[in-house]
């Protein structure tokens, strides 16, 4: 009998199922486990609309309020407002919305031996914490990402006085949400630095994980079909890559040799596909489904993925994984600091780049090309740090053990 068998979780995450990329895939995939080890699970969600910032259209007629079933899983969601241009205040009445209804629906859980809530948002948790008190239940938080401190990051907050006032609020605010809970985790070694410095909450490593079953080092897949070598980017076109810089990097490859494929959709799609008119060899296109993705990564020559190098990330960004694992190598720009560069450069699956120099990535992408041997090797190295560090099973199977000794 598994240890959690027959035990009432209440999962809080505002992105779940039928959503295929970033937190939406991890929380499906963690309550399907939970149910696996014979949990009974609840899921307190929001209608789907994630990457593309719009709800899903077979979702679009239906009511504010709304139940669904999973497999066994019990899903209750509240249809919350979703700006298709996501502006900061916009977003703001996105997340009050969203905990607005999900107070109401977390009034519909008549029975919870653990609650499980995840940031984004932060008022999930706070939401997580009213529930768990109800019913006298445990309370763990996952943080896939410090949103107030990428909020600030981001230079959101205008004004230096406001910015200092503002900040020091939320900041006492998510330290008192956090010191509630009977456990946190989170994905990354420097988030769980940070992490200790915002709570005495006994922390817990949670890293997001690959499917080792589902990975295949050689695949076909009809969006890349090209005898030129192959530059693949594949998720959310949104703000936190650096568009300009990709822009440049295109304007100075000899596009005869190379064939870009961008797949995927977000709040900068529009602006990329402007940005390419007139350019041959590039395609935009739809996010795939979650099945065929592994197919898809393995199919390009080198994966990318440029980040703001000015802004320390703590989060080890999923995508990554996806990439490694897929056995080609990839080239990542970011903050000297990020733990993504330490993961790529300690297992030599690519090159990470912390000054956005095109002369350098077009160098990588030359390196690359030319030497198709050396290339096969470090895309061999990275596949191989993934099973062995980042493979779904063991990961999840740790963390029930924790969960049940909650």
């Amino acid at each position: 009998m598994h240890k959690l068998q027959g035990k009432n979780i209440t999962l809080i995450s505002l992105n779940f199922y039928p959503e295929q990329t970033a937190i939406g895939l991890y929380s499906t995939q963690l309550a399907q486990f939970l149910e696996e080890q014979g949990a009974h699970v609840t899921v307190i969600t929001a209608y789907p609309y994630y990457p593309e910032w719009k709800i899903h259209k077979e979702y679009m007629n239906a009511g504010s309020f709304m139940e669904e079933q999973l497999g066994n899983l019990h899903i209750i969601r509240y249809k919350q407002y979703t700006p298709e241009d996501p502006s900061f205040l916009k977003r703001v009445f996105h997340i009050i919305d969203f905990t607005l209804g999900t107070w109401r629906n977390i009034k519909k859980v008549t029975t919870c031996d653990t609650v499980i809530s995840v940031i984004p948002f932060t008022s999930s948790s706070w939401l997580g914490n009213k529930l768990s008190r109800k019913h006298n239940a445990k309370h763990w938080i996952h943080i896939q990402d410090f949103e107030f401190d990428a909020a600030f990051q981001s230079g959101l907050a205008s004004g230096k006085n406001n910015r200092s006032f503002l900040y020091n609020r939320l900041m006492k605010l998510e330290t008192s949400i956090l010191n509630k809970a009977d456990r946190v985790s989170t994905i990354s070694h420097n988030m769980m630095a940070k992490l200790q410095a915002k709570t005495t909450t006994p922390p817990y490593y949670l890293p997001n994980w690959v499917e080792a079953d589902e990975l295949h080092s050689k695949a076909e897949h009809p969006h890349v079909n090209s005898s030129k070598f192959t530059i693949l980017y594949s998720g959310n076109i949104g703000e936190k890559q650096d568009w300009d810089f990709f822009m440049e990097v295109v304007a100075q490859l000899d596009l005869s040799l190379y064939n870009i494929v961008i797949v995927g959709d977000g709040s900068k799609k529009q602006w990329l596909e402007q940005s390419l008119e007139g350019y041959e060899g590039i395609g935009i296109l739809p996010l795939v489904p979650f099945s065929e993705l592994s197919s898809l990564l393995a199919s390009a020559d080198v994966h990318i993925l440029f980040q703001k190098t000015e802004i320390l990330d703590t989060v080890m960004p999923s995508k990554v994984l996806g990439m490694m694992a897929s056995g080609k190598p990839s080239i990542v720009t970011g903050h000297p600091e990020a733990e993504v560069g330490d993961v790529l450069n300690s297992c030599e699956g690519g090159y990470y780049v912390t000054q956005n120099n095109v002369e350098t990535i077009v160098q990588a992408f030359e390196k690359l090309r030319t030497n198709p041997q050396a290339s096969k090797i470090m895309g061999q190295q990275a596949r191989k740090h993934v099973l062995e560090t980042y493979a779904k099973k063991g990961i999840l199977e740790a963390f029930c053990k924790e969960l049940d000794q909650l």
